[in-house]
């Protein structure tokens, strides 16, 4: 499901002191999370790939043609696992035929989710229409790719309802090219004209550690996924509000919270102060930020770590022996906590507040297709704990709490009472509830 920025901001809205908070669809939540995957090739197989898919609840990958994946094993995967993919110019990547006939024959399976633009120019440079770009060249050449790649899906009819997600790194443009904009709005003064369409959604690799904001703190996934000038790693800001290479003015800060968007890598690697269980809590709690914050999809970087870039880059969600690590483990647990098969029409809402709420604990409302709500709460807290207690205005037939670092079977549970008080630490717990007026 594309859902339209106002939307993400009505059903992501932060509770209240007083009030209702609309839920949003488990399901829409769970389409988000995805990962960065070889998939079948870099020592990858397809039958470990649906395996690890399955395990962690995996609903899209990011991938591309280029070194010419076999597009039968893709589908497999898709039918096997229900997993889409972005299909977008990876490192280099300019082939524009080769990526739309390619991606025609994902459409034709209901495998494709989205194109994408050309991964890291500032990176990998690409030449285009013979002319070089990207790195410290002109970017003409990546705004032309980009503008023609959404000129031609939007133009053809079978492809033309598929969403186009732009480029990542696009704050690093060296001329004033306008990719800080979906569409470039009038009197930009860019390069290209008043009225070029780039894409349908911003891209942003906004990976959680970052030379700005290097050490292990609070709130830090909260912080990676925020909108806004307060963001301090690589995030929307520096690419569509003011870009960081140069500081081109793109949207402003107002626009910059409806803006769609999505990222395409994120995560963090185990290293130095970064242990195993560090970074299991931070992927958890960076899928769950990035959707309360507004992106409507969330690719991790990676599914398994790689072994043919630079050693043995721990990123992974999997060792390189498709070990599962905690990380795994923890995602599995969540996913499969939230899991539903079921069709949800309309979300409901719920009444409920947390009194004197610390700024390091976020609340999810999400609702499954039997009408059962599911409240997910999470600190992100380095040391010590936050003691909350979350109040309904409604009276619980019962409810059950859960918590993914444990595993899946119930660790309290309550009936009849309009209050839950908590200990939070450093990652999310689950209640699924049910309301009197649910009840009758």
């Amino acid at each position: 499901m594309n859902l339209k920025p106002w939307l993400l901001l009505t059903a992501f809205a932060s509770s209240l002191a007083v009030g209702q908070t609309t839920a949003t669809r488990v399901t829409d939540f769970l389409n988000s999370i995805g990962v960065n995957s070889a998939l079948d090739r870099r020592g990858e197989t397809v039958q470990h790939t649906i395996d690890c898919a399955k395990f962690l609840g995996i609903r899209w990958f990011r991938s591309g043609p280029e070194g010419d994946p076999a597009l039968d094993d893709l589908i497999a995967i898709h039918r096997e696992t229900g997993a889409r993919f972005s299909w977008g110019f990876l490192s280099g990547g300019s082939n524009l035929a080769k990526l739309i006939e390619t991606g025609r024959h994902l459409a034709a399976a209901g495998a494709l989710l989205a194109f994408e633009g050309p991964n890291e120019p500032n990176n990998w440079g690409i030449t285009y229409e013979a002319q070089a770009g990207g790195r410290n060249l002109s970017w003409l050449p990546v705004a032309n790719l980009q503008k023609d790649l959404y000129a031609t899906v939007k133009q053809d009819k079978v492809l033309k309802k598929v969403p186009v997600w732009g480029i990542s790194e696009d704050g690093a443009e060296t001329d004033n090219v306008g990719l800080q904009f979906l569409k470039v709005p009038p009197g930009a003064h860019v390069l290209l004209p008043d009225g070029t369409r780039f894409s349908d959604y911003a891209n942003v690799h906004n990976y959680i550690f970052h030379p700005n904001s290097p050490a292990v703190e609070d709130n830090k996934t909260w912080n990676a996924a925020d909108p806004t000038a307060g963001c301090k790693v690589d995030g929307l800001f520096g690419e569509y509000g003011v870009t960081w290479a140069h500081h081109y003015a793109g949207y402003s800060a107002d626009d910059l919270l409806k803006l769609p968007r999505v990222t395409t890598e994120t995560g963090c690697a185990i290293d130095g102060p970064v242990s195993e269980e560090i970074h299991a809590k931070n992927l958890l709690t960076l899928y769950l930020d990035q959707w309360k914050r507004g992106w409507s999809y969330t690719a991790v970087y990676l599914l398994r770590d790689r072994v043919d870039e630079a050693g043995n880059q721990q990123f992974g969600f999997f060792k390189p022996d498709y070990t599962p690590r905690k990380a795994a483990l923890y995602l599995h647990n969540l996913t499969t906590l939230l899991s539903d098969s079921g069709d949800l029409k309309r979300t409901g809402h719920l009444s409920y507040s947390i009194p004197n709420e610390p700024s390091t604990m976020h609340d999810l409302l999400l609702q499954k297709s039997n009408g059962r709500f599911d409240l997910v709460i999470w600190s992100e807290l380095v040391t010590g704990s936050s003691s909350v207690k979350v109040v309904f205005d409604e009276g619980l037939t019962w409810a059950k709490v859960y918590d993914p670092t444990v595993g899946v079977g119930e660790i309290q549970s309550f009936e009849k009472v309009k209050s839950i008080p908590f200990n939070l630490t450093d990652h999310p717990l689950i209640i699924e509830l049910r309301t009197d007026r649910s009840a009758r």
